[in-house]
């Protein structure tokens, strides 16, 4: 079924986990006879990042390639930060950004497994505030000048649309419209707040479109956040714990840093280029009361490097089921193709030939550019502010994550990573 008969279904409470999502990408995930890495190729990344690192573009970076649930490459490069001079391992903590995106996603899914919340829920039976939500729509009058006219949503908001970014919620740090002009003069950071209160400040703004209209990065995860702990009435990392961290082993995952020791352990940008340029910064050694499911987890390569492999294993890990079958399909299967109703916005961050499913972005096609980026149909991927990046490839059974804390370089660098690594990928 398509994304509007999904909708229709959701809207007659009649969503069943094993009903066919929308616009399902193309092509299999058989794993191709004798592929595998030429590791004279792979050497290519290392001599990549060291040259990065002499010409002080970055401090370090640490790179994991696993395919078969065994390493091909696995190597750290520089230092956590130029002060310390401190080598990165394993250990070292990571601000993931966005990436903590992905972890939210999952979750969210878990609950939607065990009927906590549901997919067409209204966002409004968490979080009443948004039942007063209005849209705001830029009129333009003779003399050129534009006013925001407030007008009533065409229908609620509900949980799917926060986990596909269609909410209408957006950003305030990009982008000169006048919606999120009024993001941004929100002063939305102020003081020591937590989701519950961040939630409240969100419903007092418009919408940027229509629910369900348009994807649109912006604040969507960090309500959807507070959707999950008004219905399990907990906080957001307990819940994070409890249904997944603890079970996978990631401990060295989370919100804030309170052993001195770890502290020494995060990496830090070049001091030239430590302005990320998306809001308001947390630092995880500073213990404020926002749990950000949108942009504020730390993590290490020991950690998300479990995480990243419990995806490629279709949403198991070491013999537990995170995610059943039917529930993984959903989630990386794309929300906002054609036939959707979905309309991309000018900032698409899945970029040219990926869709987005429920917290990921799906390869769909091979994109417009000439010669097409790497990778197969089906790929997964997400990244963050901070240069972190993971791709999840699962007709080849592999996946690779890149930790680094660099925002003016990250972009280029993840490019010419992924450009390496399946030019090492041999049939």
């Amino acid at each position: 079924m398509n994304l509007r008969q999904l909708l229709r279904a959701l809207a007659c409470g009649a969503l069943m986990l094993g009903a066919m999502p929308a616009a399902r990408a193309e092509g299999t995930f058989e794993i191709p006879a004798g592929a595998h890495f030429n590791q004279d190729k792979l050497a290519k990344v290392g001599e990549f990042f060291r040259n990065e690192i002499a010409t002080g573009k970055i401090p370090g970076a640490i790179v994991l390639i696993e395919q078969h649930r065994k390493p091909v490459y696995h190597e750290s490069f520089g230092v956590q930060d130029v002060v310390s001079k401190q080598p990165i391992t394993d250990q070292t903590i990571f601000r993931l950004f966005s990436m903590t995106k992905a972890i939210t996603a999952v979750v969210s899914m878990m609950l939607v497994e065990d009927g906590t919340i549901k997919l067409d829920d209204p966002v409004s039976k968490y979080i009443p505030s948004f039942a007063n939500a209005k849209v705001g729509v830029e009129r333009k009058a003779e003399d050129g000048t534009k006013t925001l006219e407030l007008v009533p949503p065409n229908r609620p908001m509900t949980v799917l649309d926060l986990m596909r970014h269609t909410s209408g919620i957006t950003y305030g740090f990009y982008g000169d419209s006048l919606v999120r002009k009024a993001y941004a003069a929100a002063n939305l950071y102020a003081g020591d707040f937590d989701l519950a209160e961040f939630a409240e400040r969100i419903a007092k703004l418009p919408l940027h479109d229509q629910p369900g209209s348009l994807w649109q990065y912006g604040h969507s995860t960090d309500i959807l956040a507070r959707v999950m702990e008004v219905a399990s009435g907990k906080s957001l990392f307990a819940i994070e714990k409890e249904k997944l961290l603890d079970p996978l082993g990631m401990k060295d995952t989370g919100f804030f840093i309170t052993d001195p020791e770890k502290q020494k352990l995060m990496a830090q940008p070049m001091p030239n280029d430590s302005d990320f340029r998306v809001g308001r910064i947390n630092d995880p050694r500073v213990v404020k009361k926002w749990e950000s499911a949108s942009g504020g987890m730390y993590s290490t390569m020991a950690d998300y490097a479990r995480f990243v492999q419990m995806l490629l294993d279709g949403g198991k890990f070491e013999g537990r089921t995170y995610l059943s079958p039917k529930t993984f399909e959903l989630m990386t299967t794309d929300q906002v193709g054609k036939g959707s109703g979905v309309a991309r916005d000018y900032y698409y961050f899945p970029g040219d030939g990926f869709g987005f499913g429920l917290g990921l972005a799906v390869r769909t096609d091979p994109g417009n550019a000439k010669p097409p980026p790497p990778g197969d149909l089906g790929e997964l991927k997400w990244d963050g502010a901070s240069g972190c990046y993971f791709v999840v490839d699962r007709k080849q059974d592999m996946f690779f994550v890149l930790l680094e804390q660099t925002p003016s370089e990250r972009q280029r660098i993840q490019r010419t990573l992924k450009q390496l690594i399946y030019e090492a990928l041999e049939n």
